[in-house]
Order: C-alpha cells, then sequence, then structure tokens
C-alpha cells in the first residue's frame, strides 16, 4: 500500500537498492582509480620517496584529479537523489549509463597519467579521450536532474516546493562541468601541459554554485515554513 506521500512500500525498497547500488559502483569506481600507482615500485638503495614521486608524478595528478572530480560528480548526483522517492526508467537508464561511464574512467584515467609522464598527450588523442569521459559523466548527471525536475511525481514534496532557480542552478551546474571539460579536452589536443591546471578553476566554480543554490534552497524552505504558519495561524 502506497504511504502518505503515495509511494508503495515496494517503490521504496527498489528506491532505496538502486541508492546503495549507484553508491557501491561509485566506491568500487573511485578504488580501481588507485590501482595503476600500485603498480609503481618502491625507491631502490640511494633513492628517496620524494624521486619516485617526481619520476610518476602524471600517476599521481591523474589519480587525485580524477578522484576529486569524481567525489564531486557523487556529491552532485547524490542531492539530486535525495530530493527524489521513486525512480522510472529514463532516471534508471541514465543512472546505469553514468555508472558504466565511472567504472570505465579509471582506464583513461591510466593512460593519461601515463601520457603525463611521456608528454604524448595531444599526440594520440589521450587527453582528449580522458577530459570527454569527465563530460560525458557531467553531462548525464544533468540529465538525471533535469528529468528528475520535470517529472514532479519522482520528487519528495519538499522538493517539489523548490524555487525554479534553485532547480536552474543545480541544472546548470551539471551543464557548466560538461561544456568546461569537452572544452579542456579539445585544449588538451593542442596543450597537453596546461589542461590539468584548468581543471582547477572548476573547485572555486563548484564551490559558488553549490553555497548559492544551498543559500536560495534555505530562502525557499524558510518562506514555505512561514507560509504554512501564517495558514494555521489563521484557522
Amino acid at each position: 500500500m502506497p504511504d502518505d506521500s503515495g509511494v508503495t512500500s515496494s517503490e521504496r525498497r527498489s528506491f532505496d537498492r538502486l541508492v546503495n547500488f549507484t553508491d557501491a559502483v561509485v566506491a568500487i569506481g573511485i578504488t580501481l582509480q588507485l590501482l595503476p600507482l600500485i603498480d609503481v615500485a618502491g625507491p631502490q638503495a640511494g633513492q628517496s620517496v620524494w624521486e619516485v614521486i617526481a619520476a610518476n608524478q602524471g600517476q599521481v595528478t591523474a589519480f587525485i584529479l580524477s578522484f576529486v572530480v569524481v567525489i564531486a560528480m557523487w556529491s552532485t548526483h547524490n542531492r539530486v537523489f535525495n530530493s527524489m522517492r521513486r525512480y522510472d526508467g529514463t532516471i534508471f537508464t541514465l543512472n546505469v549509463l553514468w555508472l558504466l561511464l565511472i567504472v570505465f574512467l579509471p582506464w583513461p584515467t591510466a593512460m593519461y597519467g601515463n601520457a603525463v609522464n611521456d608528454q604524448v598527450i595531444g599526440s594520440g588523442g589521450v587527453g582528449l579521450l580522458y577530459w570527454w569521459t569527465l563530460a560525458a559523466i557531467s553531462g548525464l548527471g544533468s540529465l538525471i536532474a533535469v528529468h528528475a525536475g520535470r517529472t514532479p511525481e519522482l520528487l519528495e514534496p519538499d522538493a517539489r516546493a523548490e524555487s525554479h532557480l534553485y532547480r536552474s542552478i543545480r541544472r546548470w551546474t551539471g551543464v557548466s562541468f560538461f561544456v568546461a571539460f569537452a572544452s579542456i579536452g579539445i585544449l588538451s589536443e593542442f596543450f597537453p601541459g596546461v589542461s590539468p591546471y584548468l581543471a582547477l578553476l572548476l573547485v572555486p566554480l563548484n564551490h559558488y554554485l553549490r553555497r548559492r543554490s544551498d543559500a536560495i534552497s534555505r530562502e525557499a524552505h524558510g518562506l514555505q515554513d512561514s507560509t504554512e504558519t501564517e495558514r494555521s495561524t489563521d484557522e
């Protein structure tokens, strides 16, 4: 039987399992990012650990970059799913594709790390594959947010009351990252040494958009609470 929000126990269990499965796959995908570093040999006689790190700085940089980006994408994905109470076929398909790219990412990450070391990013399209994979992950995450926002029956009651501006900021966060990663991928073909540093500009952008959306969400919920209080007082 459906609960007060109109969701059946079967739908609730199914959605919870999808969330748990998604988190598990993301955790595995993040763990796989570390595998290329496990194969790096430790310091030899007369060699320091800092020299080993310097000799493999490409792999280390690629691992840190991918780790931070995946965490940021999962955080955005998690915020969208926290506003939902059930899913439909479109959400399921988009989520499966999103997860597919999450577990695919360690391969271009490993190639990108080796390419940084060998300074051949631009010549073989390795940078393009790496950055465009990140762009595709961002794009799919944005499509999940857009579809959820346009399908009210998938959302929790309080999420439906969120302002249009808040939902727009949340959607445009994914679009902004998609455009940024796609552009960095193209630039990596011509300026391979600069592309990793361009990604650092996304950190303050993500911080700003997150703070902006949180502020708008608090304002919307504050207005909703005051309206409900006024109604109860009038009654």
